[in-house]
C-alpha cells in the first residue's frame, strides 16, 4: 500500500468517525459511566483526531495522552459535577470505548 493511499484512507476514517460524533447529555452517558468505559477528552485536544487514534490502536499515543493527563476516565469528581450541571458532551464511539468532550 502506497503513502498516498494510507492518507486517503486516514482521511475517510476521519471523516466517518467526524460524521458519527454527536452531541449527547451527561445524563444519556451516565449508564455508560458506571460501565467505566468513558474516556474524557481534553478540550485542548480535537476530538475526532483523538478518536481516529484510538481506532488505529495507536497504544504509544494513548499511552502519551494518558500520562500527560490529556484524556483520562471519568472521576467520579467529574461526574458528580456534570451531573449537577446538565453537562453537554460531543461523544464519538470507539468500541469499546465512548469518548467525551465538554461542549463549548
Amino acid at each position: 500500500m502506497s503513502k498516498n493511499d494510507n492518507v486517503v484512507q486516514e482521511q475517510e476514517l476521519f471523516q466517518k468517525i467526524n460524521r458519527e460524533t454527536a452531541k449527547i447529555s451527561w445524563k444519556e452517558l451516565q449508564p455508560h459511566y458506571a460501565s467505566g468505559v468513558l474516556v474524557y477528552v481534553e478540550p485542548s485536544q480535537d476530538l475526532v483526531n483523538v478518536a481516529v487514534e484510538f481506532s488505529k490502536d495507536n497504544k504509544p499515543q494513548v499511552e502519551a495522552w494518558l500520562t500527560a493527563g490529556i484524556i483520562c476516565r471519568v472521576t467520579e469528581e467529574q461526574a458528580e459535577s456534570w451531573i449537577q450541571n446538565n453537562q453537554d458532551f460531543w461523544a464519538s464511539v470507539i468500541a469499546p470505548w465512548i469518548l467525551i468532550q465538554s461542549v463549548k
